[in-house]
């Protein structure tokens, strides 16, 4: 794709995003889940972190695997908000180390590990920072979850819906619009 091309499709999502804000009731508007509806493409670059107290909980196989009564929240342009629990509250007998490693511009390398839990497993379900970058101390030994890939992940009472694709693992909320990058198509905006 050329730099013309990759720029016409960032303005078309961007404007995209004002459309799917506006049909949600704008920013601010209370969505159904009783948070305000913010929009991906508000969210900054380079991507910002902040503390929620929001109950996160996952189960695979039938088991918990995180219920935690708040977590910290990755907010980064064009993505769906990424949700890192404190290793306290995750149930690390179902967690099976990966040789798995990728490099964030911004957070540093994520260390990935397989859920293995009833019966079923999930390689590289989720990942930790063990050294993050200055910036993302604060999600230090934290781990996120790939929805895509865990059979339920809740924000409060809310099941989740996971971007597309198998790289982002934000998860998707009834307060947060779109579009949202993951899916084909998306990997230059």
């Amino acid at each position: 794709m050329q730099l013309i091309d990759r720029v016409r499709s960032l303005d078309e999502m961007k404007r995209r995003g004002e459309r799917e804000l506006e049909q949600a009731g704008g920013r601010g508007t209370i969505a159904p889940n009783g948070k305000p509806v913010e929009s991906v493409w508000d969210f900054p670059r380079p991507p910002a972190v902040e503390r929620v107290d929001w109950r996160i909980r996952v189960v695979h196989g039938g088991v918990p695997v995180v219920d935690a009564p708040s977590c910290m929240r990755v907010l980064e342009t064009s993505q769906a908000p990424a949700y890192y629990v404190a290793a306290e509250h995750v149930n690390d007998d179902v967690l099976v180390p990966s040789q798995r490693r990728t490099g964030c511009e911004w957070k540093g390398t994520a260390h990935y590990a397989d859920v293995v839990a009833g019966g079923h497993r999930a390689p590289a379900a989720c990942w930790t920072y063990p050294e993050p970058t200055p910036s993302f101390e604060a999600i230090r030994d934290h781990w996120a979850f790939y929805a895509q890939s865990l059979d339920e992940c809740r924000v409060d009472d809310e099941r989740v819906d996971p971007n597309e694709g198998d790289f982002y693992g934000g998860w998707i909320t009834a307060n947060v619009t779109g579009p949202f990058k993951g899916a084909a198509g998306t990997r230059f905006w």
